[in-house]
């Protein structure tokens, strides 16, 4: 029996053609995204989506949010609001949107920047190694 060497290039469009076929939701684009912006001195973070009836009502990790925008929308929150709503060293978000003529609710999960609720640590030395 013989063995193949396969270029990396081939393993990669490989594995995103079974990704591809095997979940097809994977590949979907999310239903909110965030993104850590100035506001003055302080940061916010801007939380954006897109929603099909501009009447639908927004809400954060149930917190009700007025926001910019119709279909495309968009709201900018302290990140100590963010921090107060979420629970410690949270990664995500919960993104609720409400038809207010039926009640409906969708709710998805927008991912935060790697650390925004985590806590700092300080580094007396760090080492970095060369190959």
């Amino acid at each position: 029996m013989r063995l193949m060497r396969f270029d990396a290039k081939v393993l990669a469009v490989g594995g995103a053609a079974l990704m591809t076929v095997f979940a097809p939701g994977a590949m979907a684009t999310p239903d909110a995204d965030t993104k850590l912006v100035a506001c003055g001195e302080a940061s916010c973070l801007l939380v954006s989506g897109r929603r099909d009836d501009a009447a639908s009502d927004v809400s954060i990790n149930g917190h009700p949010v007025a926001v910019e925008g119709q279909r495309a929308w968009r709201v900018s929150l302290p990140v100590e609001t963010i921090r107060e709503w979420s629970l410690p060293r949270a990664r995500t978000i919960d993104v609720t949107l409400m038809d207010p003529r039926t009640g409906d609710q969708t709710t998805s999960r927008a991912g935060l920047p790697i650390g925004l609720l985590g806590h700092v640590t300080d580094f007396a030395a760090l080492v970095i190694g060369t190959r």
